[in-house]
């Protein structure tokens, strides 16, 4: 009773085995190996473009406030 059940298979076989697909880090869609390694090439060569400086405060400042929310919640930021 205290053993697995024989089709499990075990965890160190598991940790062993290439992993053949993945997903996409922009939207999660499953991707085959080629076609991540692909994606990966093309993110490199041209990245995300960047925020504006404006945006980037304005998010700073959001996340700022979320902290200060944890640490006092009585206030009303």
């Amino acid at each position: 009773m205290a053993l697995p059940p024989p089709e499990d298979t075990p965890e160190e076989i598991l940790r062993t085995q290439i992993i053949t697909e993945a997903r996409s880090p922009i939207d999660g869609k499953p991707l085959t190996a080629a076609e991540y390694a692909e994606l990966q090439a093309q993110l490199q060569k041209a990245p995300p473009p960047k925020l504006t400086s404006n945006l980037r405060q304005t998010l700073f400042l959001l996340r700022l406030r979320n902290a200060l929310r944890q640490f006092f919640p009585f206030f009303n930021f």
